[in-house]
């Protein structure tokens, strides 16, 4: 599967959880931009430079006993580029 990557190598991606995480978690989802939604889910944003880095973004999600609702692939115009979840 081929997916658009930034400059830099790195892809961009969306995962959605439940709830509403406060913004100080954003360093520890490697300063992930986090937006609450209106639904009572967060969104985290940000580039992911590989696939482990992606995994241990999943791995955080699980450690704080949060929900994962969705993951997101998204390319540099913002348009979704696959879904799992």
């Amino acid at each position: 599967m081929n997916r658009q990557r930034e400059p830099s190598g790195c892809a961009r991606y969306e995962l959605r959880i439940v709830g509403h995480l406060d913004e100080h978690w954003s360093t520890w989802f490697g300063d992930m931009d986090l937006t609450r939604e209106d639904d009572g889910t967060t969104t985290l944003r940000g580039s992911v430079t590989d696939q482990a880095a992606l995994h241990g973004l999943l791995a955080k999600v699980r450690d704080i006993g949060a929900t994962l609702v969705s993951v997101t692939s998204t390319d540099s115009a913002g348009h979704a580029g696959g879904n799992s979840g």
